[in-house]
């Protein structure tokens, strides 16, 4: 069952309105379960819930290495410190539509269900549009969807894409998730790389293990990537040297993504594990989409009024990394 809260007004039980209820409620709970099935958001961030107003994400340095001690030795003392920190606060968001006293008399279900079915589409097209531009925005400090400016900064205050990620311990030693290049296989593989070695604020490996390709809907993109990805010769080897590279992906391909930045393709490298185990990319729902039906005494009509309340933002920009032909100010990676 879809995750959708419905509550209705006095009087609408019993008035001409009242036998149309049941169908309105499957449609929309239909419609959002539907889409969830088809939704990115969950595969890409890290889903959460909250019955706060907000939440803080944070992370804490690693712990020293073990010590040789030697026979009947003491324990050492190691200490950790929290990391960065990050504030995600649940923003709300609202619509409506209504089914006029005219359609209801005049028996035109067809065009009440195509409102309900409207109404749902909008809903789940808003979160999927806010996850991707949200995500893109990561190339900046800040981003602004819909006139509103949401900020773009991991919880180190760098974006979410950005080659000086600073060390909470020193920041002068700083990392980048931020390349430039143009998508091949052997690019693929220094991005690979270059994720593998991400460190820890006091400098120790973290096997990074990215999994997930993600990309947006454009033909030439999924070609290459696919290409590089799904054979197990290398497809630019004369000698069809094997490609350690098969089998190792899941990708996604979200037609929300812009297809290009500065008019050049790009792709993002995902860790899923990484991102769940540290909270990486966090979207938090704080109320379900909740739906109340009414009849508006100025017109007698049936407003149907959703309201929800969800946010995400960025915590540990370890969790992902983008590259293209043209992210300005990228680190290069070779391929």
């Amino acid at each position: 069952m879809a995750n959708v809260i419905f509550s209705q007004g006095s009087g609408l039980a019993d008035s001409i309105f009242g036998k149309s209820q049941a169908p309105i409620k499957a449609i929309i709970e239909q419609g959002v379960e539907a889409f969830r099935e088809q939704s990115m958001i969950d595969k890409i961030y890290c889903m959460d819930k909250t019955n706060n107003f907000a939440e803080v994400y944070t992370s804490e340095t690693s712990l020293g290495d073990f010590a040789d001690v030697g026979e009947n030795g003491t324990y050492p003392e190691t200490g950790m410190r929290e990391g960065y920190s990050v504030t995600i606060e649940p923003t709300t968001w609202k619509s409506s539509f209504a089914a006029t006293q005219e359609m209801v008399e005049d028996a035109k279900v067809g065009k009440i269900k195509s409102r309900a079915n409207i109404f749902t589409t909008s809903y789940n097209r808003t979160r999927e549009k806010f996850a991707a531009e949200l995500l893109v925005g990561g190339l900046n400090a800040e981003t602004t969807i819909n006139s509103k400016t949401y900020t773009t900064a991991s919880a180190d205050g760098q974006p979410l894409f950005s080659t000086a990620h600073p060390s909470i311990i020193n920041p002068e030693n700083t990392q980048s998730n931020r390349f430039t290049g143009t998508f091949s296989l052997e690019l693929l593989d220094a991005m690979q790389e270059a994720m593998q070695d991400f460190r820890d604020d006091d400098g120790n490996l973290l096997n990074v293990s990215p999994d997930t390709i993600i990309i947006p809907n454009s033909a030439v993109l999924k070609r290459a990537v696919l290409e590089a990805i799904g054979s197990e010769l290398d497809p630019n080897s004369a000698n069809h040297a094997y490609n350690f590279q098969v089998g190792l992906w899941r990708v996604l391909v979200w037609n929300y993504l812009p297809k290009t930045v500065g008019d050049q393709p790009y792709f993002m490298l995902l860790d899923s594990k990484f991102n769940k185990d540290y909270m990486g990319l966090p979207w938090l729902d704080r109320l379900p989409l909740t739906v109340r039906s009414d009849i508006e005494p100025e017109t007698d009509a049936n407003i149907w009024r959703g309201r929800a309340r969800f946010g995400a933002g960025f915590n540990n920009w370890r969790a992902i990394a983008i590259c293209g032909a043209c992210v300005s100010d990228g680190t290069a990676l070779g391929g």
